[in-house]
């Protein structure tokens, strides 16, 4: 874990309250956060993460600051319900928690692991 991205993982730890079990998980080169045995977000070694959403609000989230459609590789789309979100873009807590409510909303409807 790089200086980059230990900040937004204590973040994440401290406000993942859910009452639901949380697990934490080394995968696609970073720290990755799993809710009830389901992908919730990983933050990467640049301070970035990868949040799992509603892939019906994915037109709507991609619009807001510093949100991309997530790549697996260059070029290739992890598809509708995957955004990269740029570190600057979770700087602040209010920020931070609009992705993890997000996440979590998502993570609550998903049935299949």
């Amino acid at each position: 874990m790089t200086m980059g991205n230990s900040d937004v993982v204590e973040r994440i730890r401290d406000a993942l309250h859910t009452g639901r079990t949380v697990r934490e998980v080394r995968m696609f080169g970073g720290q990755c956060f799993m809710v009830d045995e389901k992908l919730l977000l990983g933050v990467m070694k640049d301070g970035a993460l990868l949040v799992r959403t509603n892939p019906e609000n994915g037109d709507d989230l991609l619009a807001v600051d510093g949100a991309k459609q997530a790549e697996m590789g260059a070029g290739r789309s992890m598809g509708p319900s995957w955004v990269s979100v740029a570190p600057e873009a979770v700087a602040t807590e209010e920020a931070l928690q609009f992705w993890m409510d997000e996440a979590l909303a998502y993570n609550a409807t998903i049935t299949d692991r």
